[in-house]
């Protein structure tokens, strides 16, 4: 059965799951999908084409789907999907996609804090967090288990590695390779995030070879190109360091320096 507060404005042509709560003055628009046990909180809008999973909540005042900040948009339907057990808090902004990918998706099990900003055709994978304020211009792509901290800044077209943490107020510029730490203005490699690889199950040998790599491409004095070369030489077997080769071979923005 579904709570739907009698001052909310709900279509008739939404899909609604099941035990779903929406609060006062919330309105949900007619292309909308919205899928088991959802909580919708007061004053929260959610706008055509938004596919929201199980279990999200919504609280007060976001802004879900709405028009992407696109002087080149010209309409038409483009998604704005939301995954299962993601928390969006007070006033964040998410920005359904443009015609360039056709969706903004935010992953499962994801924390958006309050004022964060989600623009157009972003990518945010699983588990991740947005501190307060945290803006992500359009088109950035940031794989799962990825942290920014507070008022962070992340440039259109960028690219986030796996187990990344941002440190807050950060201005990110350039891509941000998997596993390491970041700061400051513009953002620079600090190290690895080795609490956090620890934390998640990482063990002492797979850190010691992702250090290793990153000491070649940052610290051994070798150009980018034969960095890359001596970390394949050495650990390309190794799935993690494989990751960090393919996160750079796909960078267009250049990555962080140190």
């Amino acid at each position: 059965m579904n709570i739907i507060h009698s001052t909310a404005i709900v279509s008739p042509k939404a899909k609604l799951g099941t035990n779903i709560k929406i609060g006062p003055f919330a309105i949900i628009h007619d292309d909308v999908e919205i899928d088991d046990d959802c909580e919708i909180g007061p004053h929260a809008v959610i706008y055509d084409y938004a596919r929201i999973g199980k279990r999200v909540k919504i609280f007060q005042s976001a802004s879900v789907s709405n028009l992407p900040q696109d002087l080149k948009f010209d309409q038409g339907k483009t998604l704005l999907k939301i995954g299962d057990d993601t928390t969006v808090r007070e006033f964040a902004a998410l920005h359904r996609g443009t015609h360039a990918t056709g969706e903004t998706s935010i992953g499962k099990n994801c924390l958006l804090m309050a004022y964060s900003h989600v623009a157009h055709d972003c990518h945010i994978g699983d588990n991740c967090i947005l501190a307060n304020g945290v803006q992500l211009a359009g088109h950035i792509e940031i794989e799962d288990t990825v942290i920014i901290g507070g008022l962070a800044a992340v440039h259109q077209f960028c690219k986030i590695g796996k187990h990344c943490m941002i440190g807050g107020g950060s201005m990110i510029g350039m891509d941000v390779p998997p596993f390491i730490t970041t700061s400051g203005y513009p953002a620079r490699f600090m190290g690895l995030n080795i609490i956090g690889l620890q934390r998640r199950g990482f063990t002492k040998e797979e850190i010691a070879s992702i250090k290793e790599s990153y000491r070649l491409y940052y610290s051994a004095g070798l150009t980018p190109a034969v960095a890359k070369e001596k970390i394949n030489e050495k650990f390309g077997s190794q799935p993690y360091c494989k990751d960090i080769l393919d996160f750079m071979g796909k960078s267009e923005r250049g990555i962080i320096r140190k």
